[in-house]
């Protein structure tokens, strides 16, 4: 099974910039792939998530907003059991 991350994000963010650091960096403990989704391609995410992005979602579960912090993304990876990389 294909484990997905989406990174909802917007263009010129320093924080989704920082998120899709992140996930890069947990891509080389867990096996998932990153799906980054731009709010503002979709009227209904941009009334979604405003002003929370980067959101990130993992298994369809949003697990984190805002200031992403590495550890607490990482935890929620291996609650979800999310297989190591190999």
């Amino acid at each position: 099974m294909n484990h997905i991350a989406k990174l909802y994000m917007r263009q010129r963010c320093h924080l989704c910039e920082d998120a899709k650091r992140i996930l890069k960096e947990i891509q080389q403990t867990f096996d998932f792939s990153i799906v980054e989704v731009d709010i503002d391609k979709d009227e209904r995410l941009i009334e979604l998530y405003g002003i929370s992005i980067p959101v990130i979602e993992l298994e369809g579960e949003e697990i984190q907003s805002g200031i992403i912090n590495k550890n607490f993304v990482c935890k929620a990876f291996s609650e979800k059991k999310i297989p190591f990389s190999s």
